[in-house]
């Protein structure tokens, strides 16, 4: 499917998605906290899978915590310029920053091991999941910082170029090389 296509026929989802996200922002603010526990439940896993891609193994559960944390102690200042889960990408992103420069600081950074993703594939199909993951790994582990961010958000979470431009913060325009940049390496590597 082209990113013409893939982009137009996500815009009515998220059109949709976003309305849903005004609406539980809007009954939380006017103190209905099931509203809140909604929209963890929508956008927890999402953040998690994030975080997970982005290489942080410990607390992954809690860096999800601290942005809801941040995010709702913040709600008055999300002007709606970007989608809320964007926005909770955003602050993820900015989190995961402060936490690798103290983690640079402590040099006590474990990076993900083969063994630490399960299946439930048969003896076979696990061989050739660790197989695929361990070279996709592999793949990843040779993008930039900004890469990996934009080819996790395009591939793993679906989000749009506008929506990822405002996520890590650059432009539409440069989130598309980044991911078309990263596109190629990945599939280089993984040709060889």
């Amino acid at each position: 499917m082209s990113d013409a296509a893939r982009d137009g026929s996500s815009e009515a989802r998220r059109d949709a998605d976003d309305g849903l996200d005004s609406e539980l922002i809007a009954r939380w603010k006017s103190g209905d906290e099931r509203a809140a526990s909604a929209l963890v439940a929508r956008h927890a896993p999402a953040l998690a899978r994030f975080a997970v891609a982005q290489g942080e193994r410990n607390e992954v559960d809690e860096l999800v915590q601290d942005t809801f944390v941040r995010a709702f102690n913040s709600l008055d200042g999300f002007r709606g310029e970007s989608s809320f889960r964007t926005w909770l990408f955003t602050i993820e992103r900015r989190l995961l920053v402060d936490r690798r420069r103290t983690e640079k600081r402590r040099r006590d950074r474990v990076e993900i091991q083969e063994d630490d993703a399960s299946t439930e594939y048969d003896a076979l199909d696990g061989v050739v999941a660790s197989e695929t993951e361990r070279r996709m790994r592999q793949a990843m582990s040779r993008l930039s910082p900004t890469q990996k961010e934009v080819f996790t958000l395009r591939v793993a979470e679906g989000l749009s170029y506008k929506e990822i431009a405002a996520a890590v913060g650059t432009t539409e325009g440069a989130a598309r090389v980044h991911y078309h940049n990263a596109m190629r390496a990945v599939k280089e590597f993984l040709d060889e």
